[in-house]
């Protein structure tokens, strides 16, 4: 194939196959639900990629290769390399678990914990309450898959009024169209509008058409309070909620600005910090015959669209979320290159040596089937005949034949062994390759053996590459998922349903992803800990990352200092204060007196015991 111009982008890595030089030439619709009129022609390279690195995680590379010429793809060995590459770079990235954290809030649970650590603190738990309802490690593993296959991910979080919590769903990246301006594309920039869009076929029984669906998230300046409304031809719309003199209503809360004319709110995580920008919701459908070459998913045609209505009644047409941000979440699984926004699939750069791998293993199953049922060559064999035709019988190896030679006769079997032990050869040598090459190492892929590895710090240094990797996929999401978190903290108090004020920093922490010597971890915490080089916080953390079985830091604080009374025999003999040693064992405060012994006046003084004037300090009293 001879190329008329070399094609550089982020899907270049594809250009070896011809159906993703050009998607649109004709001749080449290996997807053909890729050339309706709607996909636009900027998104058919991308939109294709997705759908080849699909194939190969399904076993059905071959199946693309011979749709697309290949006469041999049919007979592909796919033994779910792939498949395993995606697996195995997924459970890296994640780790044993995911815990959300905000900074600050292990001090909460101290006697007296400043005001931002109760704050933290709440924080916290309202976002692993409402993680665990959402299933948020769920759709932490959906997301990531699909953004290690493909390169990309997508989360949206939209506010449920009847569950009175923020949704938080997955996409296919197919079906995410970003939308900036002329001149503003580059990985650090949000998108101004993003569309969601996919085709809905066609339902006979239902009486359907195929249809296209759009979801569209816009920021724009905020405008007159709108209500659900109806066409006259009974279409659902919104309309603008005008006064009695016939003047636009604004929405409680919005002030309007006479020298500008703008419209202002206050939101509640921006106190005293107004803002003109909120952020709009379009949910509509298109029929398929309506739409022409003309139009794509960035100019549907919008008298021809049919809104969606929300459960709550309100119609989804341009449906103010009385937030000043996007609720859209893009997750590249690497960090993408300067003026880039999409990420790289794990897949991309080994795909041809996938490829070499499907095809060594094919001929290895050939090679295989001829070791394992030898032609054999009779010379001066008596074969059996067929008494009704006469004809020699068909000769066939099996085992108990017998055939009965002459003098002369000889058997010769062709040993195809050599080859195949080749071949498995090649095999190893292009799994090494395949380990080296996604950074993953053979001891992260399983297929190194234990007894070759001399030490414990050999096998750290073996799995050097897997920690770089691993590193750097988790620095492509650390921000996306804090900014995740921020927008789950502001959308409930866009609801009123978490109290309001300046958004506090959440993040997400990875689990460990590797074994951990715990051994070494605790001999380092104790002789860290002990020379005051680690704080107690930060030891119980280290423990509590190396996988011992710590729930709470701050619980496990407490119950360590409860029984650490040389460290507070130590602190007494430093501050001599009594107080302060109890609140360090979490004692009650003692009684700050000694209570007084009442006297009994009036009465004789008991013949045993003399008057106190009388007592000899030095001996007893005289008789």
């Amino acid at each position: 194939m001879r190329l008329r111009e070399l094609l550089i982008d982020a899907w270049s890595w594809l250009n070896y196959k011809p159906a993703m030089v050009d998607p649109n030439r004709p001749g080449h619709h290996a997807f053909p639900e890729l050339n309706n009129s709607w996909v636009p022609a900027e998104d058919l390279r991308r939109l294709a990629a997705y759908k080849v690195l699909a194939a190969y995680d399904s076993n059905q590379a071959g199946q693309f290769a011979a749709f697309t010429g290949d006469q041999q793809g049919m007979e592909r060995r796919e033994l779910g390399d792939s498949s395993k590459l995606i697996d195995t770079t997924l459970g890296y990235l994640l780790g044993a678990e995911q815990t959300i954290v905000v900074p600050g809030a292990d001090h909460a649970d101290q006697d007296k914990p400043p005001a931002d650590a109760l704050l933290a603190a709440d924080l916290q738990a309202r976002l692993r309450d409402w993680a665990e309802k959402e299933l948020l490690s769920l759709r932490i593993q959906q997301a990531e898959r699909c953004s290690v296959r493909c390169g990309d991910g997508v989360y949206t979080l939209a506010w449920e009024p009847s569950k009175r919590r923020a949704l938080l769903r997955t996409y296919d990246p197919g079906f995410y169209f970003p939308e900036w301006d002329e001149g503003e594309q580059d990985s650090a920039e949000y998108p101004s509008r993003v569309h969601f869009a996919w085709e809905l076929p066609a339902d006979p029984v239902r009486g359907l058409k195929a249809r296209v669906r759009r979801i569209t998230y816009e920021l724009g300046p905020i405008g007159a309070a709108t209500a659900p409304g109806r066409t006259d031809d009974g279409r659902a719309i919104r309309e603008v909620v005008v006064g009695a003199e016939g003047d636009p209503v604004l929405t409680v809360g919005d002030t309007l600005d006479p020298v500008t004319g703008t419209v202002n709110r206050a939101y509640p995580w921006a106190p005293g910090k107004p803002s003109s920008t909120t952020c709009y919701l379009t949910d509509a459908e298109w029929l398929l015959e309506d739409l022409g070459r003309a139009h794509d998913v960035f100019s549907l045609p919008a008298d021809k669209a049919a809104y969606r209505v929300r459960s709550d009644g309100q119609v989804l047409d341009r449906l103010d979320l009385m937030c000043d941000f996007i609720p859209v979440v893009h997750i590249p699984n690497t960090i993408p290159d300067v003026g880039e926004h999409w990420g790289k699939s794990t897949l991309a750069t080994v795909l041809q040596l996938l490829d070499e791998l499907a095809a060594t293993d094919t001929d290895s199953a050939s090679a295989s089937a001829t070791t394992g049922t030898p032609i054999v060559a009779l010379a001066g064999a008596r074969l059996p005949i067929d008494r009704s035709t006469g004809q020699p019988l068909p000769v066939r190896v099996e085992a108990g034949t017998v055939w009965q030679l002459s003098d002369t006769g000889r058997m010769d079997t062709l040993d195809t062994s050599a080859q195949l032990a080749e071949l498995r050869q090649r095999i190893d040598h292009l799994l090494d390759r395949l380990a080296a090459n996604t950074r993953l190492t053979t001891a992260g892929l399983g297929s190194l053996d234990p007894a070759q590895v001399p030490s414990g710090y050999a096998l750290q240094l073996a799995l050097g590459p897997l920690d770089s990797l691993v590193g750097a996929m988790r620095l492509a999401r650390n921000h996306k998922y804090q900014l995740l978190l921020r927008m789950v903290q502001r959308l409930h108090q866009a609801g009123q349903e978490w109290p309001a004020g300046e958004s506090l920093p959440a993040s997400l922490v990875w689990g460990a992803h590797t074994p951990t010597d715990r051994t070494t971890v605790l001999n380092d915490v104790t002789a860290g800990y002990a020379a005051g080089v680690f704080s107690l916080e930060t030891a119980v953390r280290m423990l509590q990352e190396a996988g011992y079985p710590i729930e709470d830091v701050a619980e496990e604080i407490e119950r360590i200092q409860k029984r650490a009374f040389d460290q507070a025999a130590r602190l007494a003999d430093a501050t001599g204060d009594n107080a302060t040693v109890r609140e360090y064992l979490g004692l009650p405060e003692a009684d700050p007196g000694v209570p007084p012994v009442p006297l009994i006046t009036g009465q004789p003084a008991s013949p045993t015991t003399p008057p106190a004037d009388k007592v000899n300090p030095t001996g007893p009293a005289p008789r």
